[in-house]
């Protein structure tokens, strides 16, 4: 494995904890590097289903050294429950790292972010509301608080001070919402402060270290590609780089100590909040997939919106973040479906585009162009090799490979640690 960015290459939710969990069992070291608690991860274990916001998935391996990144935003609170839900179920937190630069999510930022989207109507964003926008638009602004900060208590006081001056204005008289209490903010968060402490650090050179010295490092993506600041469906993205390149800013690593990138995607298409959605179904088959997918937010517990493959999309994802290889996540629930569709371009007018939009405007006029398979019946959550998987499944797949240009490398077949098919090259 070496180094190994995991990315989802669609807008989320594609199952890359299930994937993370798989690499990070040979993993020496695994990094978080952006987003925040507005991401969920589920892993199953033995049975035992995980949902993790903040830490990142290898932290259910005790001998794996886990790392939140200087690029993420944190929640000490959601932190701090993540925390103490590991040590209920027996796991060990010792291995955990938080970089001092990364920034903090204070009250202000959710009280802000809730503001803003209801101050919006029917142009809202569909955001988390859980403070991650507002606190990366201050990290981008020079104000504000990161880790270090919060460990130090007179660096924090006097930051929060400040800070509560200029947002409880914004609070008041632009949205006339409750001020914040900056008394009460210090109090809590000087807590929570003494709670994480232990586990802040400078992590560049450990993780730089660990590089050198020829460790298996595997960076965990959270959202995904549709969702980057910059290269998703703007403005219904996330406040991060998603994409692989993220994960170098995020972790404080160089581009060429990255040595493998693996895209996650699910054998369908889905996504949470607004903004365009080509092969969105509307009928009783995105219903059926939707149920059979368990398709509901792991953090909002959001209804997602369901709809056919696209390998526009992912063709997209493989140029923009240097796909070397795919997994294809929830083959199981195309079963009893068929027959299937794949969407290989897009209709715009009496032009067929097979490149990714720019513009929303211009996605929101474009029609899918289908393929249609035959689809398969029966239970394969049990079977264990590609050879075994029905005739038209692995047509869907190879089909996928070809449409796409990059070797689809694992196929998952349901939610456990086991129910995955590594595609031999």
């Amino acid at each position: 494995m070496s180094t190994t960015v995991l990315i989802g290459a669609q807008w989320g939710d594609e199952g890359k904890g299930k994937i993370t969990d798989i690499l990070a069992q040979k993993a020496q070291v695994v990094v978080r590097s952006q987003g925040g608690n507005n991401a969920g991860h589920t892993v199953e274990v033995d049975g035992t289903v995980y949902k993790l916001h903040l830490l990142p998935s290898g932290i259910l391996n005790p001998q794996t050294l886990c790392i939140v990144g200087n690029g993420v935003v944190i929640d000490p609170k959601v932190m701090l429950g993540e925390i103490e839900q590991m040590q209920s179920k027996g796991i060990s937190v010792k291995n955990l790292k938080i970089d001092a630069r990364a920034h903090v999510i204070m009250p202000y930022h959710i009280e802000l972010d809730g503001l803003s989207e209801s101050f919006r109507g029917k142009g809202e964003i569909g955001t988390t509301k859980r403070g991650i926008g507002p606190c990366y638009m201050d990290k981008a602004e020079r104000s504000g608080i990161r880790m270090w900060d919060l460990i130090n208590p007179v660096t924090f006081e006097q930051k929060v001070r400040e800070n509560v001056i200029l947002k409880n204005k914004i609070i008041e008289l632009v949205y006339g919402g409750k001020p914040v209490s900056a008394d009460e903010i210090i109090t809590e968060y000087s807590e929570y402060a003494k709670a994480l402490a232990p586990y802040v650090t400078d992590t560049t050179p450990i993780l730089y270290n660990a590089i050198k010295e020829g460790k298996e490092v595997l960076f965990e993506g959270a959202q995904g590609t549709l969702l980057d600041l910059d290269l998703g469906t703007y403005p219904y993205v996330t406040s991060s780089h998603p994409v692989s390149g993220g994960a170098c800013i995020g972790a404080g690593v160089g581009p060429t100590l990255i040595d493998d990138c693996i895209g996650v995607a699910k054998a369908y298409t889905t996504r949470v909040g607004k903004g365009p959605f080509p092969t969105e179904l509307f009928d009783k088959t995105g219903d059926a997939i939707r149920k059979k997918g368990n398709e509901f937010g792991t953090t909002t517990g959001r209804p997602r919106r369901c709809g056919w493959f696209d390998a526009v999309i992912l063709g997209y994802s493989v140029r923009t973040s240097g796909l070397t290889k795919i997994v294809i996540n929830k083959l199981d629930t195309l079963s009893d479906i068929g027959p299937l569709k794949i969407c290989t371009g897009y209709k715009k007018g009496g032009e067929i585009i097979t490149e990714f939009p720019a513009d929303l405007s211009e996605l929101a006029l474009c029609t899918p162009v289908y393929e249609e398979l035959e689809g398969w019946s029966g239970d394969i959550s049990g079977v264990r090799s590609f050879n075994e998987l029905p005739q038209n499944a692995k047509n869907y797949i190879k089909r996928i490979e070809e449409l796409c240009g990059v070797r689809v490398w694992m196929v998952g077949i349901g939610p456990g640690r086991d129910q995955n098919i590594l595609i031999e090259a």
